[in-house]
């Protein structure tokens, strides 16, 4: 997922006795530390601010959100120490208890759904009706399958020789993860739910511009009854507490989802110790429409990659349409294009919201720039709306774009699509389109023939195909990109894998003493 990288803004500053609480639409939120099951100021008594994509301009203005106790080595030290030091009751914690708890939490995400949702689109500026409709329930099942996940793991015992093989998974110790601001409890939640299931305990980093439902959740895992020292929170800037933590010798297991090269950074740290990885870095993945497709779907898919103003390191953001039905599906997607209502995230009405931050703006505005310099031609949008203020960037499409160029090539993570087509039943060069990045996430195939789209499909680079549908995400599947897109795969098992240590027992059927 590429973001600009945040840094240390001028108005940090000394915390006050007021810093410590926050009132963001109507829900108070605590805003220091949770370790070791308690409230922590930051030692620096520093604070850093969170501000609302909503009413942000481009000279970073506007009334804050909140001020965050700023986390640093120390914060970092002590959460890990509290995890380390609660990891051997949790990973003793029968199964059962364990998924009590978890559905526990899920019971509280369930009972504060629309304080969560509300704080949420207010700290990231993502649609409230998804919020409320998709979001936060998703984010309650992430608890439960896991929960429920926990208590059907298992592998049948296989023989050789007439030995008994036995395996299993026991729990690996504390894990740090690291999650991004564009779907902030959501993406939390794909990684605290295994975790905590797998008998690990957490340290969990959010991202600065977006940290106030993982200060909730904090809540929320302690109202449901989980142990000091479980679940931690440390907030800050990622190269003050987010550096330490990765490079910490009592972390067992690191998550992370962001960009290529902050991942770079953090498996640079866990290097030293060891320490395995797991990296969600985003993409840029294609969104292929074969001659046969169903013009219909295949437009309405491709406008669906606006969702989150772009902001989803998923989105097929590069589309390839076969030569003959380029203007045909283009006149559609155009169409959808000019129903789009952009606006307050709080609105109903809304479909595109703003983006994260003036920085991240101005990074999606600059690849546009050097695109139509270049001699890319915007069909739609290219530009900020600025009826609506700085964070605002209208949905864009450029067509006319090289293979080789830097648009088609680098991930924005902004509302900007490009267009390009390739010839008539060239499935080879559809391929070589589709494969021709070094990323490697997802992959989206609109097509009528069933067998054609089965023989693409297979030769695409991408850790997940949809074919005529988009974003059909179940846990029990792997999720994870090849190439830059990442290392490792989340959901089902997989997720106990790597936050577990597996085991093979193995046992002789002969030599045993009976006594008693």
């Amino acid at each position: 997922m590429a973001q600009a990288p945040p840094t240390a803004a001028p108005e940090d500053a000394p915390a006050t006795p007021e810093d410590a609480l926050a009132i963001v639409e109507g829900v108070p939120i605590d805003t220091r530390h949770w370790i070791d099951g308690t409230r922590v100021p930051s030692a620096s008594a520093s604070t850093f601010t969170d501000h609302s994509p909503m009413d942000m301009d481009m000279d970073m203005d506007g009334a804050p959100l909140a001020r965050i106790a700023r986390g640093g080595p120390g914060e970092a030290r002590a959460a890990v120490v509290a995890a380390r030091t609660a990891f051997p009751g949790w990973a003793a914690t029968p199964p059962a208890e364990r998924a009590r708890l978890l559905h526990a939490v899920a019971d509280g995400v369930d009972a504060r759904a629309e304080d969560l949702a509300a704080v949420e689109t207010a700290d990231n500026g993502a649609l409230l009706r998804s919020h409320r409709r998709g979001v936060m329930p998703r984010v309650a099942h992430n608890f439960r399958y896991f929960a429920d996940r926990l208590l059907a793991l298992g592998h049948e015992d296989f023989d050789t020789r007439g030995h008994t093989n036995h395996v299993s998974w026991d729990p690996a110790g504390p894990a740090v993860l690291i999650t991004p601001w564009n779907a902030p409890l959501m993406l939390a939640s794909w990684k605290v739910a295994p975790a905590l299931a797998a008998g690990s305990t957490v340290v969990l980093k959010p991202a600065e511009w977006t940290p106030l439902t993982a200060s909730l959740l904090a809540d929320i895992t302690h109202e449901a009854g989980l142990p000091p020292g479980v679940f931690n929170l440390v907030q800050g800037y990622g190269e003050e507490v987010g550096a330490p933590l990765a490079a910490d010798p009592d972390v067992c297991r690191v998550s992370f989802t962001g960009s290529v090269p902050t991942a770079r950074r953090v498996a640079g740290a866990a290097a030293a110790h060891l320490v395995p990885c797991s990296f969600e870095l985003g993409g840029k993945s294609p969104l292929l429409v074969l001659a046969d497709a169903d013009l219909e779907l295949a437009a309405d898919l491709a406008v669906e990659q606006y969702d989150n103003a772009g902001q989803v390191c998923l989105a097929a953001t590069r589309i390839l349409v076969e030569e003959p039905v380029r203007d045909a599906f283009l006149d559609r997607f155009l169409d959808r294009v000019s129903k789009l209502t952009q606006g307050d995230p709080r609105d109903e009405a809304t479909d595109i919201g703003p983006n994260i931050h003036p920085r991240h703006v101005e990074r999606v505005d600059g690849f546009v720039r050097r695109a139509v310099e270049a001699g890319a031609k915007a069909v739609t949008g290219g530009g900020r709306n600025t009826a609506l203020g700085g964070n605002y960037y209208l949905p864009t499409l450029l067509t006319d774009v090289a293979q080789d160029s830097e648009i088609v090539q680098e991930e924005v993570f902004g509302p900007v699509l490009t267009l390009q087509t390739f010839p008539g039943g060239d499935d080879d060069e559809a391929v070589r389109l589709a494969n021709g990045t070094r990323f490697g996430l997802a992959a989206t195939l609109v097509a009528g023939d069933r067998d054609r789209a089965a023989r693409i499909g297979a030769r695409l680079v991408a850790g997940t195909v949809w074919v005529n549908c988009f974003f059909v995400r179940d846990l029990s599947a792997p999720f994870g990109g090849s190439r830059d897109s990442g290392i490792g795969r989340e959901g089902g098992d997989w997720s106990f894998d790597f936050y577990c240590d597996l085991k093979n027992t193995v046992t002789a059927p002969k030599g045993w003493t009976r006594h008693g």
